[in-house]
């Protein structure tokens, strides 16, 4: 049996719970082994069916010999850096969600993960339940890769397509954003770009092999768009979007997130609701397109449990 623990049991950290137990029969054929949820670190008590897992004291995970891999999705960077490093450095593998963590400080916490010959896996972290991280460390690694953009941020794309076909204002946009769970009641990171920024970052360090820093990255949000820079673009045949995007230029890995009038021939024009789609330009490939659901508990929990699965399975 395979033990992991859960850092975090908001949104995503319960979507990890209930797709291990869902899919449970999947999960052990894929692995050849039962993989088995054993402890949920919780900030408060609450009732739920896993309750008898919680502790609050992040030491009891952390020296609990038989967990192998810890899920943290706690979100922020503390404790989540202090923890996963600690967590790291006591070999114990790590899997995250966090895009803000990784942004800022993956590159350390990959450091000390392979010093410790273990892994630190962050598939969720871009893209919800789009695989992108893989396929860029793997499936295209023998391509040069020239640029990566796309549409990065769920929330902001719902806004901007409630504007575009219902005729909303950028203010009722958000707010119908928010009363399903799209937006945070501080919508600030996702409609100011800061979302996109982290997730771009993360795209063009696996790209390039070169950290930009988030200091280095312009970024505008859409919180200034009204319904007439929309209809304006559309009378130009084009829709505007929010676009993470990175590419070299004069040698250098540059980085920009703002939005961009996409012409309706792009496949991006057409990208609605929550959805995220993703775009890379490879030499020899050619241009290839990652789209599906960026957000949310099921398609994120989907990319998590899919690492856990990838640790799990050089176990046996």
């Amino acid at each position: 049996m395979i033990n992991f623990a859960i850092l975090g049991f908001g949104v995503v950290g319960s979507g990890v719970y209930e797709l291990s137990l869902n899919n449970k029969e999947t999960v052990t054929k894929k692995v050849g082994k039962d993989v088995n949820v054993s402890r949920i670190l919780v900030r408060s008590d609450k009732e739920h069916d896993a309750k008898h897992l919680f502790t609050k004291d992040f030491t009891d995970i952390l020296n609990d010999g038989n967990i192998q891999v810890a899920v943290e999705t706690m979100g922020g960077l503390e404790p989540a850096f202090t923890y996963t490093k600690s967590l790291l450095e006591a070999g114990i593998h790590v899997v995250t969600s966090n895009k803000e963590l990784v942004a800022t400080h993956g590159k350390e916490l990959q450091e000390a993960a392979t010093l410790a010959g273990v892994s630190y896996l962050y598939e969720g972290s871009v893209g919800g339940g789009i695989p992108i991280i893989r396929p860029l460390q793997n499936c295209l690694a023998a391509n040069e890769i020239t640029e990566v953009f796309g549409i990065l941020n769920g929330t902001t794309n719902y806004i901007l397509t409630q504007m575009k076909e219902h005729g909303l204002s950028f203010e009722k946009a958000l707010k119908s954003a928010q009363e399903l769970g799209y937006a945070e009641s501080d919508p600030t990171a996702d409609i100011e770009g800061f979302d996109t920024q982290r997730k771009i970052s993360i795209l063009a360090s696996l790209a390039f092999g070169e950290d930009i820093g988030l200091e280095n990255i312009p970024t505008t949000g859409i919180s200034a768009l009204t319904l007439k820079d929309l209809e304006s673009a559309e009378a130009e045949g084009s829709s505007i979007k929010l676009v993470g995007r990175a590419w070299i230029e004069n040698g250098q890995p540059k980085a920009s997130v703002e939005p961009v009038k996409v012409p309706k021939s792009s496949p991006l024009s057409t990208v609605s609701s929550v959805n995220n789609a993703i775009v890379v330009r490879a030499n020899p490939l050619g241009e290839v397109m990652f789209y599906g659901q960026g957000a949310g508990k099921e398609p994120t929990a989907s990319a998590v449990m899919a690492d856990v699965i990838s640790v799990a399975a050089s176990f046996t």
